[in-house]
């Protein structure tokens, strides 16, 4: 029996300078007033979820935020941190980086992600205006030169048909990915997408299908929300490899959480490490890491132990 499991994005932050993905809450708003000091998650409870992250059994599948939040001096900071924590490089959804920053970077990550988003060429461009997908590329060919991996994120839902399948399968044999993330779109209040409903699961489960087909050996990660969990046994069957897209901790061992798990066994997977038992917690005591840092992840580890134990449907 083949195994999956869960894997959750830790967001280092809320900032983002680009703004203007029509999908995005940002974008309903352009007066949001954003600081990139102040729209910074704390050390403290970024390093308590990845603590969280290794006792429970989850991936984490990338390091996810805004686009110029923190100074490379910080990044590093944070995923030699992470790393240190669950022992496995890790890859980086913060924007396109450079070749200094990846160099930088190399030896605690395992690749990079590109957000693509949509790959229907004149919808992205209507939908993307500030992440060219030119920059995503220029990007890929430096993670080549370093030898780093390369994903990709899509969001399905957008306006694109599955007769776009084709210039997805295109970019991944341009980039020869080794991941993919699919996530149905959850249509945002003030977006262009408000009143719009997201994909129906035939056609989401299509475009896994499809991408399997095409690529018997991608990894294939596989997101889903609260209303259409029903949907997970049939996006696994179709070829995905993983979930993510779960509040994992805010939901923990409730009705939604045990309901993944079954769907896993639906799909007659073994379902690795636990949404529904609450983990023993050791490896803060293991890091070489300041007194003051260490007492501040351990209350924000004890606010989201308590979170998660607490009884809910």
């Amino acid at each position: 029996m083949n195994s999956t499991h869960f894997e959750r994005a830790i967001f280092i932050s809320w900032y983002c300078s680009k703004r203007d993905c029509k999908f995005c809450y940002l974008s309903s708003n352009p007066n949001i007033s954003q600081d990139p000091k102040k729209d910074r998650r704390t050390l403290a409870s970024i390093f308590a979820e990845a603590i969280i992250c290794k006792a429970c059994g989850w991936k984490v599948e990338f390091l996810s935020g805004g686009c110029d939040t923190y100074t490379d001096k910080e990044l590093l900071n944070i995923i030699k941190t992470i790393y240190k924590i669950t022992k496995q490089k890790q890859w980086l959804n913060i924007g396109t980086l450079n070749k200094q920053q990846l160099t930088l970077f190399k030896p605690y990550i395992e690749g990079v992600c590109g957000t693509v988003e949509c790959i229907s060429p004149k919808l992205r461009d209507e939908i993307c205006p500030s992440k060219p997908l030119k920059e995503i590329e220029e990007m890929f060919k430096i993670a080549d030169q370093l030898n780093l991996k390369k994903t990709i994120t899509i969001i399905i839902g957008l306006g694109e048909t599955i007769g776009d399948f084709k210039h997805l399968k295109d970019f991944i044999k341009k980039h020869k990915l080794k991941k993919i993330t699919f996530y149905r779109l959850k249509p945002q209040k003030g977006t262009i997408y408000e009143n719009k409903q997201g994909p129906k699961t035939k056609y989401y489960v299509e475009w896994i299908k499809q991408t399997r087909k095409a690529f018997p050996k991608i990894e294939i990660v596989a997101g889903s929300w609260l209303t259409h969990l029903d949907e997970i046994h049939l996006l696994l069957e179709a070829g995905a490899n993983s979930i993510t897209k779960f509040p994992s901790i805010k939901n923990f061992n409730s009705k939604y959480a045990r309901q993944i798990e079954q769907e896993c066994q639906k799909a007659k997977r073994i379902f690795k490490g636990t949404l529904t038992k609450l983990p023993k917690i050791k490896e803060l005591n293991s890091l070489n890491l300041n007194k003051t840092l260490k007492e501040q992840i351990n209350i924000r580890l004890n606010n989201y132990l308590k979170r998660m134990k607490k009884p809910k449907q």
